[in-house]
């Protein structure tokens, strides 16, 4: 699914000098992901919106993926029939969830009807079973009844507090919602507030916390956020220069359900650290919160798993 996407992708500026896409999306950076909400669209047109999927497209889909994936680790029997992206643009968050589940239909909402159509220009043929709806994304939206999955990904930063509550309520009425924001301290935040309205309309967490207690972070110390590697275009390395082939795209998430689910294990929350004969992990636990536990050769599996443990995953 990443290379479809990729190459779904790849014609997207033709024609557009590199200059001109380079800075649309400076300007769409600063704008349309910034600090400030604006409860409103600002893909003016085709261009805005090319520049910007080909530039943000594949660390959204990378992000939401292992978002997905985490999730889905979680409730391995489980699979959605029908599945809602909110504020879903372009269709990123669409294409994850294509590639964590088949068989599914998806209906993508989003304020911005450029967005929506193109989105459906990169989907024809690939993902046949998607919806593409214009919605204001805030107060007085739902999803259809029925829905399985619910999808929000980097929107909420987009919205003021009353329609991002919103959004959240609405989400939780399906029964499997999974959140993603920027790996920010802000971008943590606001999913921290999302996960506690979560909580408070009855679903369990499953992701990436081991528990529905209060978040044992202190605010303004540290903040919960993971990462995704994702290939950089020439696009990305003429905006923020450098020449490495990748990225790494930082990103705080939640993923919430009322299915029943057993209890989660523990969860790598920074990277592992490696040194001679051990290997030191970072969790987050259901029982003592915030805690480091040093794995070393004479723990045996244990070891060997630790060392090819990455930032994110599970451990029991």
């Amino acid at each position: 699914m990443h290379d479809e996407l990729r190459a779904a992708l790849a014609g997207l500026l033709d024609g557009l000098p590199p200059r001109q896409a380079a800075q649309a999306v400076e300007r769409l950076i600063a704008n349309y992901r910034g600090t400030t909400p604006t409860d409103a669209p600002v893909l003016r047109d085709r261009a805005d919106v090319a520049a910007y999927a080909a530039y943000r497209m594949p660390a959204t889909f990378e992000a939401v993926r292992a978002a997905l994936t985490a999730f889905a680790a979680r409730v391995p029997d489980w699979s959605p029939a029908t599945h809602v992206d909110i504020g879903g643009g372009t269709g990123a968050a669409t294409w994850a969830a294509a590639a964590t589940w088949q068989g599914h239909r998806s209906t993508v909402l989003d304020w911005a009807q450029p967005a929506l159509d193109l989105g459906r220009e990169l989907a024809a043929g690939i993902l046949p079973d998607t919806d593409w709806q214009r919605a204001v994304i805030g107060a007085g939206l739902s999803v259809p009844p029925g829905t399985d999955l619910v999808t929000v990904s980097y929107v909420l930063g987009e919205l003021r507090p009353e329609a991002r509550r919103a959004v959240v309520e609405a989400a939780a009425a399906a029964p499997a919602v999974v959140l993603i924001e920027p790996g920010t301290p802000e971008g943590y935040l606001r999913i921290r507030e999302a996960r506690d309205q979560l909580i408070a309309a009855g679903l369990r967490i499953v992701a990436p916390c081991p528990h529905g207690d209060t978040c044992p972070i202190v605010v303004g110390e540290d903040w919960c956020h993971f990462s995704a590697r994702v290939s950089r275009s020439s696009l990305h390395r003429q905006v923020k220069g450098g020449s490495l082939p990748y990225e790494d795209e930082k990103f705080s998430y939640v993923a919430a359900t009322a299915l029943d689910v057993p209890a989660a294990p523990a969860r790598i929350v920074r990277k592992p650290q490696l040194r001679k004969g051990q290997v030191l992990l970072d969790l987050c636990t259901a029982e003592e919160g915030l805690r480091r536990t040093t794995v070393t050769k004479r723990h045996g599996a244990d070891y060997r798993a630790a060392r090819d443990a990455a930032w994110g995953d599970a451990w029991a």
